[in-house]
């Protein structure tokens, strides 16, 4: 299975263009396409958000009857579609049903006047999907009769963010293992990491699995039901199952990003003051004022390979489910295991602040 990489990640929202201001005001997004009925795509509004090489779109349905209605009114704001690229969508889909997957929608061509997009999906995990897509020719026509484009400023704050790192799905007790094997028969991901956590009573298995292009990852998430119920819990029952927690977000300049962002809104989960007391004896020597990293709340792990500085933005959504995470890869190709349970005490205090808040508080 060619997966090249990422294409695309599809979100289903309340309100697209309110999603879309917080994407471009805080995050930094622009808005570089647009889809609604008068561009051929009935029953929704639909706005592309560009940002380096990641392109997010924001879809809301204009009906009760719409896909992304349902889901909305099922899990909430949140992604919805994993878009991958192929060089050819007929052949993988083929493939794809040959090998068990079950078909949402078969290969579907869109042509304009300098490109041709073909896409086909099929199911995921949860209510997921995964699309395959395949372009030829000009590829700044994101979807031909679909999308029209937007003018937008491409360079913008193209060093911000560069890409889509990983992607972390929480899963049901007990599903953790079929969903890896899902993604190695049907997609040829392989296993790349594994570990098991224990912090205050709480605990979680996670797997890794990466397509053998190396460009999609995605973090797979388990509670312990042995344990007491904990964050990827509390995910499960505000996102009534399995579902994207995170997206993961690459940047060569973790400092700058999170100095940017914090400007312009976004919250970043709190970190004790005494995790940096003893970080470079964990870690090793940190190519970085401590004391920044310190104000900031950035996390630093490392591996055999290197270094990596971490952070995770509060949720933006209601039922405090979907977030983001910056990364800065100095090397490193873990995911900041010993991070951890640093990322556990933040993700507490934000759940307890949120239960301890008066009614229609804090939302």
């Amino acid at each position: 299975m060619d997966i090249r990489g990422i294409d695309h990640i599809e979100l289903y929202v309340g309100d697209a263009r309110q999603a879309a201001f917080y994407f471009s005001t805080a995050v930094g997004f622009q808005v570089c396409g647009q889809g609604g009925p008068e561009t051929g795509l009935d029953g929704q509004r639909s706005l592309l958000l560009c940002h380096g090489d990641i392109r997010l779109l924001l879809t809301s349905g204009l009906s009760a009857e719409h896909p992304a209605s349902r889901y909305v009114q099922r899990h909430g704001d949140g992604i919805a579609v994993v878009a991958v690229e192929v060089d050819d969508v007929a052949s993988a889909y083929a493939e794809l049903l040959g090998r068990g997957a079950t078909g949402v929608t078969p290969p579907t061509s869109r042509t304009g006047a300098d490109a041709e997009v073909v896409t086909a999906e099929v199911d995921g995990f949860g209510d997921v999907r995964h699309r395959l897509v395949q372009r030829r020719g000009d590829r700044s026509e994101f979807l031909p009769g679909g999308i029209a484009p937007t003018p937008f400023q491409a360079d913008g704050d193209k060093a911000l963010l560069a890409e889509i790192d990983h992607l972390a799905v929480c899963v049901p007790p007990g599903q953790l293992d079929a969903t890896v094997r899902h993604y190695q028969r049907l997609f040829d991901f392989g296993e790349i990491f594994e570990e098991h956590i224990e912090v205050d009573g709480q605990g979680m298995n996670s797997k890794v699995v990466q397509s053998p292009s190396g460009q999609v990852t995605v973090v797979l998430l388990e509670p312990d039901h042995t344990r007491r119920p904990g964050q990827i819990d509390a995910f499960l029952d505000q996102h009534a199952g399995a579902g994207v927690q995170h997206l993961g977000l690459r940047t060569d300049d973790i400092v700058t990003a999170v100095e940017t962002l914090g400007r312009r809104g976004v919250r970043f989960a709190g970190t004790p003051g005494s995790y940096y007391d003893s970080l470079e004896a964990r870690v090793g020597r940190v190519d970085a004022p401590l004391n920044r990293l310190r104000d900031l709340g950035v996390l630093v792990d490392s591996d055999h390979g290197g270094q990596l500085l971490q952070i995770f933005a509060e949720s933006m959504h209601v039922r405090r489910t979907l977030f983001l995470e910056l990364i800065e890869r100095r090397g490193a190709r873990g995911f900041g295991s010993g991070n951890i349970k640093a990322l556990y005490e933040a993700k507490e205090r934000e759940l307890a602040a949120v239960a301890a808040a008066p009614q229609g508080v804090g939302a």
